[in-house]
């Protein structure tokens, strides 16, 4: 199954996500399929950034969202 998910990347105790698509066989740390967005959670506000279109795409070929995702996804305004 693919899911949508966070990667943990950047230094110790400064951390930031990358959101993924990988198999959810796979290590959340490993080869991704495709990186849609990053999620910077030290900023104030918090910085999001997605690529929808391509979130869309994933979705509707049987992506499945990890519930942060989810929540990320539901925060952000649709593109119009």
């Amino acid at each position: 199954m693919v899911k949508i998910r966070l990667r943990r990347m950047g230094a110790t105790n400064r951390p930031f996500y990358r959101l993924v698509v990988s198999d959810s066989r796979k290590v959340a740390t490993g080869a991704a399929l495709e990186e849609v967005g990053y999620y910077d959670p030290r900023t104030n506000p918090a910085r999001v950034e997605l690529d929808r279109v391509r979130i869309d795409y994933w979705i509707a070929r049987g992506a499945q969202l990890s519930p942060t995702v989810k929540r990320l996804v539901a925060s952000q305004p649709a593109s119009a």
